[in-house]
């Protein structure tokens, strides 16, 4: 059997847009359906299938908004978007090859859940739109944090037996795409006996795989297998730690950790001045407590099998302010619902907290806003170019210092 290089650095210079501009990856997150007006403002779940102030997300699927969602996310100058996945949303391929068809730069970040199709299947899935796009594709693998959603789905798998098989279901996937012969494979969860797929991915060796998790067993696997771990907003003490725990893990993989990349995800709040962007916090944050008052239980999270939320729950009972600006108080509101930690401040103030993150080995940041539409056009002006300028003038500075090449 023969298999193609499997460099996870490598990258196709044809698909800019995914990887972005000095050393930097900047990514929002596109919905389906705009927030009914109880939501407008104070929007925790872009996508659906989490809690929103006033209402629940709107179900259906409206492509005009998909459509005005991923464009202005590529005019203000983002580098790509993520389509989010729970086990009530609208799927999140469809959504992101009907949005690439109608957009000319933008990357799609698919957050896709392993083992609910053939992994075999979800890999020729992925490179026929890689192909479809010109290399405008990425996933973002998300084993399952609550044991409930994954019996939305029909899947009763423990939470460690969930990332044994997403282990699994990576390494099948990776080869699909790169082996230059059928092969077979006898695991744990998938057999196969002459697995081969025509379709290749535009990017080489394959797209990026992107991974989220937390626990010790998901550190593990993205170690093996992950291009990129994407890590919540935490205390940057929290953050430098866990990006030298995984290098290590890397590094005993026998994968060269200077290639791992890493993520930040944040929320943005800006105004022009620190005073207002404290005010209009403590504004989203009443209205995120008024919807959510006896949904949900102090201090426990919302998936309660999600080391990420617990971790986030944990650093909001310390306080609700750490370094400068990251707040905490709507990440403890909403059971730690996803991304929910905040920057609150000017955007001068809020790009310097992310360049501080950049320093320590984040290289790509996932922001989005409470005002969804509108915090992404307000993020193209000002947040993002001082971000790119921050990092060009880092890698100018520093260009082979870890963690500042782009994907």
């Amino acid at each position: 059997m023969k298999e193609g290089n499997d460099d996870a650095g490598a990258t196709n210079a044809q698909a800019p847009s995914v990887y972005g501009d000095a050393g930097v990856t900047i990514i929002g997150m596109i919905g389906v359906v705009r927030e009914s007006t109880a939501n407008r403002g104070a929007t925790l779940s872009v996508f659906g299938g989490g809690i929103n102030p006033g209402a629940e997300a709107p179900s259906g699927v409206d492509p005009g908004y998909i459509l005005d969602f991923a464009r202005v996310h590529e005019d203000a100058g983002f580098d790509m978007v993520l389509t989010g996945y729970s086990s009530s949303t609208p799927d999140g391929f469809e959504v992101a090859g009907y949005a690439a068809a109608h957009t000319e730069r933008l990357g799609y970040l698919i957050a896709h859940r392993p083992g609910f199709v053939a992994p075999t299947l979800a890999a020729r899935k992925a490179a026929t739109l890689d192909q479809l796009t010109g290399g405008r594709i990425a996933l973002h693998i998300i084993t399952g944090g609550s044991d409930l959603e994954q019996r939305q789905d029909g899947d009763w798998l423990d939470h460690d037996a969930r990332y044994r098989r997403t282990d699994e279901y990576l390494d099948v996937m990776r080869r699909v795409w790169t082996a230059t012969e059928p092969f077979d494979h006898q695991g744990e969860f998938y057999q196969l006996e002459g697995a081969y797929s025509q379709a290749r991915c535009r990017q080489r060796p394959h797209l990026p795989l992107f991974f989220g998790g937390a626990s010790d067993i998901a550190l593990d696997v993205a170690s093996r297998r992950a291009d990129l771990l994407a890590l919540w907003g935490e205390p940057r003490a929290a953050i430098a730690e866990r990006i030298a725990d995984v290098r290590g893990r890397v590094a005993a993989t026998g994968r060269d950790p200077e290639r791992m990349r890493f993520s930040l995800s944040a929320r943005p709040i800006l105004a022009d001045t620190e005073e207002k962007a404290w005010e209009r916090a403590e504004r989203i944050l009443a209205r995120v407590k008024r919807a959510t008052a006896d949904r949900i239980a102090p201090g426990v999270p919302t998936r309660p099998q999600s080391e990420g939320a617990w971790r986030l729950m944990r650093f909001a009972a310390e306080g609700n302010v750490h370094d400068e600006r990251l707040w905490m108080p709507i990440a403890a509101a909403s059971g730690a619902s996803g991304s929910t930690t905040c920057l609150v401040g000017t955007p001068r103030q809020v790009a310097d907290s992310l360049l501080a993150y950049y320093d320590l080995g984040c290289s790509a940041f996932i922001i989005r806003g409470f005002d969804p539409l509108a915090d992404a056009m307000d993020y193209g002006r000002e947040l993002i170019p001082m971000i790119r300028e921050g990092a060009a003038r880092r890698q100018k500075e520093a260009p082979h210092k870890p963690g500042k090449a782009a994907l």
